[in-house]
């Protein structure tokens, strides 16, 4: 699976491991992406989003439905 938010659209970042030598080499920085299950009271069905946990702070500001109206706009199926 991908480490990729469905609201934010945050995805992994790349930098450098630097060595106590301060030898580099390549890394990975992934978002902290949790799976979370909605009820979606307008279809009357749950949804299973992958959010990242900002995301899931933000899902619990606007409210669910704003935020499948977002992931939708940015294209998303849900």
């Amino acid at each position: 699976m991908s480490a990729h938010c469905m609201l934010t659209g945050s995805q992994p970042g790349f930098g450098n491991r630097i060595s106590h030598s301060h030898r580099r080499t390549s890394r990975r920085f992934d978002p902290n992406i949790q799976s979370k299950r909605y009820w979606l009271p307008s279809e009357g069905r749950y949804v299973r989003l992958r959010l990242s946990a900002r995301a899931v702070k933000t899902v619990d500001t606007i409210g669910i439905e704003a935020a499948v109206a977002r992931i939708r706009a940015r294209g998303v199926r849900v």
